[in-house]
């Protein structure tokens, strides 16, 4: 209030008495220009507002906007309905519309950047075990325990009341280099079992006995490890992850893998590597006996 800002005392050079604002001046009201904001040569104005109770994340409340404008029919200056983008701006120039921005557009961001990075990092990982193995159906064999680990992901953020944050997302990247690894160790044992003579089902057999334990170890190491930090605010989305993910990838690892093994048929055998023909030893066996029989 202009009134009570007058009276306010002001010390004198002396600083032994005190006169009013008033007295020293006048105070004169005018209208201020307003501020033009701009974004990529567009105009633009900012509405800005917090979620408020215990929403998880802002795209709840962005949903809630959404249908509170759709019942209220809200229009623009045009007399246009309102409408808007959720990761870019309006493409018409010149009619008013709406951007979601803010904290949405970085969860947005930071997403679509570790999927593309995950994307990648799937790639490199298909590469190297082609170029170890030599053909293009054992690596998929390999690989196919990855999308699995959403299995035990998504059901232990329920369980845990926990929300898939981006420490998630790298709990889930990270567990697909752990998943691979045990995969190679199945088929890699295999291979070796199939150049010693056997049936590629005792072969698989074998591997699965041999390398159960330190398969088994290995996750349990990691879940060890990272029920440390179950309880932390930030990185209880990797914990949970990593966590339930091992657990329920490693069970179907030791299932699937040896029946991928199988399915493969001629290529689960190393490369350069020619297998045997079992029917074709036996009637060669039963031919050298009859030999024997007939010589004697």
């Amino acid at each position: 209030q202009i009134v009570s800002l007058s009276d306010l005392p002001i010390p004198t050079m002396s600083g032994q008495s005190t006169v009013s604002l008033g007295e020293l001046g006048h105070f004169e009201t005018f209208m201020e220009d307003p501020i033009i904001y701009h974004k990529d040569l567009r105009a633009v104005e900012y509405v800005v507002g917090d979620a408020a109770n215990d929403l998880p994340a802002p795209l709840y409340a962005m949903f809630d906007l959404e249908r509170i404008m759709e019942e209220r029919d809200f229009r623009t200056p045009q007399g246009e309905k309102v409408e808007g983008g959720w990761i870019s701006a309006p493409e018409e120039t010149f009619k008013s519309g709406f951007k979601w921005d803010g904290e949405w557009h970085v969860t947005y961001v930071t997403f679509r950047d570790m999927g593309i990075a995950f994307g990648l990092a799937l790639v490199m990982i298909y590469i190297l075990v082609v170029w170890q193995f030599g053909n293009f159906i054992i690596p998929l064999v390999i690989m196919a325990p990855i999308p699995l680990t959403m299995v035990g992901i998504v059901p232990g953020h329920w369980i845990m009341g926990a929300e898939f944050t981006a420490t998630s997302m790298i709990g889930f990247i990270a567990l697909a280099g752990i998943i691979v690894r045990n995969s190679i160790l199945l088929v890699d044992f295999a291979q070796l079992e199939l150049m010693a003579g056997k049936d590629p089902i005792s072969a698989v057999i074998c591997s699965g006995k041999a390398r159960m334990r330190p398969i088994i170890i290995t996750a349990l190491a990691l879940v060890g490890g990272s029920s440390v930090i179950l309880t932390d605010p930030i990185f209880q989305g990797m914990a949970v992850a990593l966590l339930f993910g091992v657990v329920v990838s490693t069970l179907l690892t030791l299932i699937i893998i040896p029946m991928g093994c199988l399915s493969a048929g001629d290529a689960l055998y190393p490369e350069g590597f020619v297998p045997r023909d079992l029917d074709q030893e036996e009637d060669d066996q039963q031919s050298e006996q009859e030999k024997v029989v007939t010589t004697t």
